[in-house]
């Protein structure tokens, strides 16, 4: 059950990441003209830093110290957006679709893997 609870929590943190994530990503690309891989990368630095805060704080409510947490945090956010990207690049070259809804997928694929390695290990106390 609290598993459950925490993965309600983590849907509400990750839906405000989200939204902050895919805006700055659209408004890099079609706004500002950069690239897929620059506007995925200020996109998701834009989100991760609220998602730590709030993923400790009200999601896993961890006792991990914030050094210690920062650096798993970060360890596992690295991990995981290379995942992403490399599963972006992938569907860049092989769906013939708008890149933008290619970067969409990619961030769904990562939410499940970010959720479940921060609840084994970067929160777990």
């Amino acid at each position: 059950m609290e598993t459950l609870k925490q993965a309600i929590r983590y849907g509400v943190v990750g839906l405000s990441n989200t939204l902050i994530t895919a805006v700055v990503i659209w408004v890099m690309m079609k706004m500002a003209g950069c690239s897929d891989v620059v506007s995925n990368i200020i996109g998701y630095t834009a989100g991760v830093l609220n998602s730590f805060v709030w993923n400790k704080r009200w999601t896993f409510k961890s006792s991990v110290g914030w050094t210690q947490g920062a650096i798993k945090f970060g360890v596992v956010f690295g991990v995981c957006y290379l995942m992403q990207l490399g599963l972006l690049l992938y569907l860049n070259k092989h769906l013939s679709i708008d890149s933008y809804y290619n970067q969409l997928l990619a961030m769904a694929f990562y939410t499940v893997i970010n959720f479940i390695m921060n609840k084994y290990y970067t929160f777990k106390a």
